[in-house]
């Protein structure tokens, strides 16, 4: 006889099939990151990837049982993990998910809506067209008819601008700081663009005069992309006066604010997004400073015209006499076309902490980053790159040859720069190697970034749970292994 295929995930007997599952994956879960006991496995690459392949066949030829593989993988997973819930896992723009958001992304997993046309996805379509609205009316509080796609993050939104500028200029030219990201670049490959022109941001941000000085250099369309929110330094381009410089020279305007951009929740620090809203198209990602599961990622848009060129028919999906019947059209919401209702989690969380709830994590986080610069700015041995603006703070041991008062930029008696003095090689390749230290041990995840010529320790604030001794412990990791 043939044995009963597996229970779904759907229907009236779906929640009943999955709750022993999910007591299963709970427990993996906690026993995980248990015996992980920090914020990643210690080891380095070669022992975690000798204890995943000690697994077993990925693909055996006989199953084991349901809660066998959940408990042993899901535990190995947990137990390996980089877990950005930990405070001291604080490297990248990788946010620790909230717990309502995470049980909201299973009931999506559950249901399994799939957003290319309404009969696949009734209620979440539905739900998708009133969140995306709200949204769209954040970044552009005064416009008439904004409206935002959901992207599964900056690099896709990023991309979709540029589309949407290509569209409606043919051949356009992007300007872009050097500060940007990297997927203006990689977009303009993808959509037979002219290489970005790169102007110079050696403080960091996008200056007005060296933007309008490229400017006087192109001929044809431009579309100029400001960054709120570096992915190196945390910094926010001055957006209206790039606005500006963009409105004199017929240039359109689009700000990535993939990292900023929540900040606008934030009552206390929604003035560092001034000027966004004339920002023809604004980038936002969720799974940032909104502590979404990835992926949550926005495309907002002041005009909901600017969309139309994205509409599709695939008689399947969208048919003509359907459309007109009142069907819904979904395909001109994404390039994509099966995706995910990754809206639902998003809702979840709007609703339940509302404005002033999720202002307040942003707040949060970014004392976080003040507590620890002030940490830093303390410390005899290590140098503090600048007061944080959002929620990344750059530091790095100072060497016997350097300053130990923060400065960067005065010279030597021998009219060597302190960077010379110290040899910025070696100093380097040593701050290099407390990181993979730090990381190898299991003790921190920290980022890199360079700044001022030199390399600096990253640090990225986003659990709001941290607390000013989890910073403090922190510091004095970073402080002892520059005396090995």
């Amino acid at each position: 006889m043939r044995a009963a295929p597996p229970p779904l995930a759907g229907g009236t007997s779906g929640a009943e099939a999955l709750r022993p599952l999910l007591d299963t994956v709970l427990d993996a879960l906690h026993d995980g990151a248990r015996a992980r006991g920090g914020p990643l496995p210690p080891g380095g690459p070669e022992t975690v990837a000798a204890r995943v392949a000690a697994l077993g066949a990925v693909l055996p030829e006989h199953g084991t049982d349901p809660h066998e593989a959940l408990r042993t993988l899901v535990h190995a997973v947990a137990e390996g993990a980089a877990d950005p819930a930990h405070p001291l896992c604080a490297a990248h723009l990788h946010t620790p998910p909230l717990a309502l958001a995470v049980a909201a992304d299973l009931a999506a997993s559950a249901l399994n809506p799939s957003m290319d046309s309404w009969d696949q996805a009734p209620a979440a379509s539905a739900l998708e067209a009133e969140v995306t609205a709200a949204l769209a009316a954040e970044v552009y509080p005064a416009a008439g008819r904004p409206d935002a796609l959901v992207t599964t993050g900056g690099t896709e939104s990023n991309q979709l601008a540029l589309l949407l500028a290509r569209e409606r200029h043919g051949r356009v030219h992007t300007v872009v700081g050097a500060n940007a990201h990297h997927s203006f670049h990689r977009a303009a490959w993808l959509l037979g663009l002219p290489r970005p022109v790169t102007v110079p941001t050696p403080d960091g941000t996008l200056h007005p005069a060296a933007l309008a000085g490229a400017l006087k250099g192109l001929d044809g369309p431009v579309l100029v992309a400001a960054t709120a929110g570096t992915t190196d330094e945390g910094l926010i381009d001055p957006i209206p006066a790039l606005a500006d410089v963009c409105a004199a020279h017929g240039a359109e305007l689009h700000v990535d604010a993939a990292y900023g951009g929540p900040v606008l929740f934030s009552r206390t620090h929604r003035h560092l997004l001034d000027g966004l809203d004339r920002a023809r198209t604004v980038t936002v990602d969720l799974h940032k400073l909104g502590w979404q599961p990835a992926a949550a990622g926005l495309l907002a848009v002041r005009d909901a015209a600017d969309l139309h060129v994205l509409g599709h028919t695939a008689d399947y999906l969208n048919a003509d006499d359907d459309t007109e019947a009142g069907l819904p059209d979904l395909l001109g919401r994404s390039l994509r076309t099966t995706r995910r209702p990754d809206v639902l989690k998003t809702a979840v969380t709007l609703r339940a902490l509302g404005r002033a709830g999720l202002g307040a994590l942003v707040d949060a986080c970014m004392e976080r980053a003040q507590d620890l610069a002030d940490l830093v700015e303390k410390s005899p041995a290590l140098e503090l790159r600048a007061r944080p603006t959002l929620t990344t703070v750059l530091f790095r041991p100072v060497t016997a040859a350097e300053p130990t008062d923060g400065a960067t930029s005065a010279g030597s008696a021998d009219g060597a720069t302190p960077t010379e003095a110290a040899g910025a090689t070696s100093t380097d390749e040593d701050l290099a190697a407390i990181r993979r230290t730090l990381l190898a041990e299991g003790h921190a995840v920290l980022g890199r970034a360079g700044a001022d010529g030199r390399l600096w320790l990253k640090a990225t604030l986003l659990n709001p749970h941290a607390t000013p001794g989890d910073l403090a412990r922190l510091i004095t990791l970073v402080e002892g292994s520059t005396h090995r």
